[in-house]
C-alpha cells in the first residue's frame, strides 16, 4: 500500500490499531523489531515460497535496508524514533 501510494504509513497503522485492536501497526512493528529483520524474514520465505504472491519484498523495505534506515535501532525507518518511541511517520520514498 506505501508503494502504491493508496495510504500513508500513519493510515495504514491507525487503521490496523483501530480496526484490529492491536497495540501498533504493523510499519511501525516492523521498525520495532527492525527493518533488516524483516527484510531477512520476507526475503527466506521468498526464497522457499517463490510463487506464493503473499511474500513479496515491497520496495520501500528495500529501499530503507539500503539505506540504513533499519527502524528504532537506527532511529529511523518508517518512523522517526526517539528511543523508544515513535515519533512522526516519515515521508514515503
Amino acid at each position: 500500500m506505501v508503494d502504491r501510494k493508496d495510504a500513508t504509513i500513519g493510515d495504514i497503522d491507525v487503521a490496523m490499531q483501530l480496526g484490529t485492536g492491536h497495540p501498533m501497526g504493523p510499519l511501525q512493528l516492523a521498525d520495532y523489531v527492525g527493518l533488516d529483520t524483516a527484510h531477512s524474514i520476507l526475503s527466506g520465505w521468498k526464497q522457499l515460497y517463490p510463487d506464493e504472491p503473499s511474500f513479496v519484498l515491497p520496495k520501500c523495505l528495500i529501499d530503507k535496508v539500503s539505506r540504513g534506515d533499519l527502524g528504532r535501532k537506527t532511529g529511523r525507518g518508517f518512523y522517526t524514533w526517539d528511543g523508544d518511541r515513535a515519533v512522526s511517520p516519515t515521508e514515503t520514498d
